[in-house]
């Protein structure tokens, strides 16, 4: 079921890729687009020429690099503004998108999923799952936003749990994340068990 189907957001929800917002086109009300510092907007003209935009520029890490910031408490404050703002709007269809529609972006919908939701950051990241079923939010993004709803940890455990998930059903994302220096967001005791995306 959807964002909008199972109450957490009054509108629809998409998420993608740079890549992929022409598929897109002409459907969208608003869009929230987050890439990394420096990078051009792309033209959402072309595609969405009477979308509202909202432009984010922060890097997709989840570790100090050289020359690289991390996602800030502040960057997260800014996604939950245009959560309330959208609150405040007539929004159709909400297209929500980073350069891979992976981790900046499915973090972004979570957040502004669990912003008017609290108790349901379980039920947020499965309807994520079947939103973009690779998803692998940021999990810095996840901490920050987790503090400034006061969730005392609710949604960084909802968020472990998704990562759990997503690594037993794709083994291909798991030596992904791996191999760009993310495996630690998998607990150490992981195992290829049961999916706690999928009934038992």
């Amino acid at each position: 079921m959807s964002a909008l189907e199972r109450g957490l957001l009054p509108f629809r929800l998409s998420i993608c890729g740079v890549a992929e917002l022409h598929q897109f086109a002409g459907r969208v009300s608003h869009i929230l687009g987050i890439l990394d510092p420096g990078t051009p907007d792309p033209v959402y003209s072309l595609f969405h020429p009477k979308a509202v935009c909202s432009s984010f520029r922060f890097y997709d890490i989840v570790m100090e690099e050289p020359r690289k910031v991390l996602p800030s408490e502040k960057d997260v404050a800014g996604i939950l503004e245009v959560g309330d703002s959208l609150a405040q709007t007539s929004v159709e269809h909400l297209l929500v998108h980073c350069y891979a529609g992976v981790s900046r972006s499915t973090a972004a919908a979570a957040i502004l999923m669990a912003q008017r939701n609290p108790g349901r950051e379980a039920e947020i990241f499965n309807v994520l799952a079947d939103i973009r079923p690779k998803a692998w939010p940021n999990t810095v993004m996840i901490s920050h936003a987790d503090r400034l709803l006061g969730r005392g940890g609710a949604l960084v455990e909802a968020l472990r749990q998704h990562h759990i998930a997503v690594a037993r059903r794709f083994p291909e994302v798991r030596t992904l994340i791996s191999s760009v220096g993310r495996g630690h967001e998998l607990p150490a005791d992981f195992d290829e068990g049961p999916n706690p995306h999928e009934p038992v």
